[in-house]
């Protein structure tokens, strides 16, 4: 099976939802079209089918292998990676004057949904490039720019994040990794870094590591970390790679899923010769690496509800042509089998992943729409934009990460013993999956940055916005008969979570962070539903006002489609918030209380 995304709901979304061809009218997008965005779409799609899609199942059964201290892996992850960088993907939303096709982030981020369906492990070195020349573009001097971005805008170098340290994972504050001012007026880097994806390989000719180190003498905490371009190879007079760099490949991990990426050990500085260059001011580096994070977890959403969709199109596939049993209202053993399709759990498992990957996928592209605004709208309209998107993104990267995984637990179970052998693609879409609630932050810390940080910056703007947005299109689903239902359903919602909020305020302020924030998770899991709702929402009001005036048999079913998976997930899905209200409002203490000593 090749389908890997429906193309007719990308342009549901993008066209219909978003009506992203409005951004044609601004200057910075004015010279792109809607036949230009159907170009790069069409374009990814093809590139994904015939370069990523070939080599996912391989790649995944022949990891990257550690050998010499060097990497060796498939030949076809570099033809991919060619092939991906020389359609200009990398500097995909990146400017024309740096070489960019300066397509809007909507439509870049549409374009990644393809190689991620088709093959996330390879896709993840491209996105790292992306991410890591984004950063220096920002944050970096003329000088800087001038040595890396245009390689690593042409996919010749590529790029990482190396955060992450053997005793200090998600803790940052922790890390040890140093930085040494040099006579040259560089720093030398040792440390070591884990879990770096992307880390080395053999698909550039260099590799440009972010990384997070403190500078001798520096506060402590998160406050004395600063951020370092640390190349694999430095360069020579003319920006091309020269020597060593002194970072080592010291092994590599073996994961459960996206196994086509190289998770890699690396040491910094083992011979006291590793050149770092600091990325703006000292001391202001988690600053600067959060741009970096944002936009990856943004992209963990977003391909954690692609890798969800694989495994939904699979099943829903699978479903329709597996004869299995017979309906309950048969009882003559002789009549033909009916496909499993026809089964109501099975139609219930296939709405359920319906609801939780167009959902995401709604939710992603509204983020996009957000990035998009904050590089080319009004200045008013930016800082609304910029509010908005930092409040709703940890419920993009969990909640997303979330759904897509429960999406693929259901994409196995609809098809059996078969979805639990690896001779069907489902198993690895769940292994693949799986990661995505853990890395760039986990949920549980996304949790505690919603409830901790997020829900409270600006006074509370960004809630103020969302609830704002959200009761613009509750007015304007009051108008019609089906989802005016759903509009009433969300109308409640809202103000439970509202009030919910205004509760944990006052009790942050009575009975502290520690009480407060122990069922910050569930805090998530309900703004999650809350915004899961919102998005079929604005769905459904597109798609029953379509309906009116539609005749097309397939548009028909489309558009009847969406406003079922909405009744599900506002049936099945929203009425959970319920209970995690509950707990938050009662600040239930039964995980706070449990004594280590008890387990």
């Amino acid at each position: 099976m090749n389908q890997l995304i429906n193309n007719r709901d990308f342009k549901f979304h993008l066209y219909q939802v978003q009506e992203i061809e409005k951004l044609t009218n601004r200057d910075r997008y004015n010279e792109h079209s809607k036949e230009t965005f159907d170009a790069v779409l069409d374009t990814a799609e093809k590139i994904a089918v015939k370069y990523f899609l070939p080599h996912n199942h391989l790649s995944d059964q022949n990891e990257p292998k550690f050998v010499d201290g060097k990497v060796e892996m498939l030949d076809d992850v570099k033809h991919a990676f060619d092939a991906f960088r020389e359609a200009g993907f990398i500097a995909a939303s990146t400017g024309f004057e740096q070489g960019g096709m300066q397509l809007p982030f909507s439509v870049a981020i549409a374009a990644s949904g393809y190689f991620t369906s088709a093959n996330p492990s390879t896709t993840g070195y491209g996105f790292l490039t992306t991410g890591a020349a984004n950063l220096i573009d920002t944050f970096g001097n003329e000088q800087q720019k001038q040595q890396f971005l245009p390689a690593m805008l042409t996919g010749d170098f590529s790029g990482t994040m190396a955060l992450t340290e053997p005793s200090a994972g998600s803790s940052l504050a922790d890390i040890t990794t140093q930085a040494t001012p040099h006579d040259d007026g560089g720093y030398r880097i040792k440390g070591q870094k884990i879990y770096i994806s992307a880390g080395d390989h053999n698909l550039t000719d260099n590799i440009v590591h972010m990384v997070l180190a403190k500078i001798k003498g520096a506060p402590a905490g998160t406050k004395g970390i600063s951020l370092f371009i640390v190349p694999k190879f430095r360069l020579d007079e003319n920006n091309q790679p020269a020597q060593s760099n002194d970072v080592s490949l010291s092994g590599l991990f073996h994961k459960m899923g996206y196994r086509g990426t190289t998770s890699t050990i690396l040491s910094f500085g083992e011979k006291d010769d590793c050149h770092g260059y600091l990325v703006g001011q000292p001391h202001h580096g988690l600053a600067y690496m959060f741009q970096m994070m944002n936009e990856a977890r943004l992209s963990v959403g977003f391909g954690a509800a692609m890798i969800g969709y694989r495994g939904y199109l699979e099943s829903l596939n699978y479903a329709k042509e597996r004869p299995q049993g017979r309906k309950p209202t048969e009882k003559d053993p002789t009549t033909p089998q009916v496909n499993i399709i026809e089964h109501a759990d099975v139609r219930r498992m296939l709405l359920a992943q319906k609801s939780f990957v167009e959902g995401g996928t709604s939710l992603c592209f509204y983020s996009s729409s957000l990035v998009d605004d904050t590089l080319s709208a009004e200045d008013a309209h930016k800082q609304d934009a910029e509010l908005l998107l930092d409040l709703l993104m940890p419920i993009v990267k969990a909640c997303n990460s979330d759904y897509g995984l429960k999406a693929n637990e259901l994409a196995i179970q609809i098809l059996g013993g078969s979805g639990y052998t690896n001779e069907y693609p489902v198993e690895q879409c769940y292994r693949d999956n799986r990661l995505n609630p853990i890395h760039e932050g986990t949920n549980g810390i996304q949790a505690l940055d919603l409830l901790g940080r997020k829900a409270w910056q600006s006074n509370g703007k960004g809630l103020e916005l969302l609830a704002t947005k959200i009761a613009e299109d509750i007015k304007a689903a009051s108008k019609l008969p089906r989802v005016s239902l759903f509009a009433e359903q969300l109308n409640k919602s809202l103000g439970l979570c509202l009030t919910t909020t205004q509760n944990l305020a006052k009790s942050m302020q009575v009975n502290g962070p520690e009480v407060t924030l122990a069922n910050a998770s569930c805090y998530l899991s309900m703004m999650g539903k809350l915004v899961y709702a919102w998005m079929w929402l604005r769905q459904g009001n597109v798609a029953e006002t379509a309906l009116v005036s539609e005749t097309d048999k397939n548009e028909l079913n489309f558009y009847n489609g969406k406003l079922q998976a909405a009744e599900y997930f506002y049936q099945w899905e929203l009425p959970t918030a319920e209970h995690d209200a509950h707990l938050l409002n009662t600040n239930n203490k039964t995980c706070l209380m449990m004594d280590a000593n008890w387990f």
